[in-house]
């Protein structure tokens, strides 16, 4: 079989550097100036645990499946629904300690993260995700479109799904 495109770190690093030119790096936010002391931290910690954890998924799906797979696009909207839930006993089996040290289980407001990574079938359209709720610990739907939110709004679902954030405190 011919093998098609570009090896995986030239596609990664030609997203990443597009994501950086659109203003799409989420994980440099923090917490508005005027939000309290103790509401800067969690989501500033919760953007880091998202983005390692996501990364580590990541490169466990390119172990998996290889370029082919991992290149894939994303199309908005994205609903969770979709995709398969992992528990975060299980997501540890996996990732640890090949891919990371530790899965972060609570987010910077001491919410539970969800898990979603389809170890059945790694090469499906819907791999991989992770959310959280925000400070009020509540999600908001399972659907989302790709989009930023103003980072004073910290009750705001983070939502990252198949290598990159589909909800996230765009930079002021």
């Amino acid at each position: 079989m011919k093998r098609m495109g570009f090896a995986l770190p030239t596609i990664l690093a030609v997203t990443f550097g597009f994501s950086l030119a659109c203003g799409m790096s989420p994980w440099t936010q923090d917490a508005p100036a005027d939000a309290p002391p103790s509401d800067r931290n969690p989501q500033k910690q919760t953007i880091a645990d998202i983005r390692n954890t996501g990364t580590a998924m990541f490169s466990w799906l390119t172990d998996q499946v290889g370029a082919a797979a991992a290149g894939q696009s994303q199309v908005p909207p994205v609903d969770l629904a979709d995709y398969a839930a992992i528990s975060h006993a299980d997501l540890a089996t996996i990732l640890v300690p090949e891919y990371m040290r530790e899965v972060p289980e609570l987010d910077g407001w001491d919410s539970p993260y969800e898990f979603y990574l389809n170890v059945a079938n790694p090469l499906a359209q819907k791999v991989m995700g992770i959310r959280s709720p925000g400070r009020d610990g509540l999600f908001s739907d399972t659907a989302y479109t790709v989009t930023s939110f103003d980072p004073e709004s910290l009750d705001e679902d983070l939502v990252w799904a198949d290598g990159f954030f589909v909800r996230w405190p765009q930079k002021k």
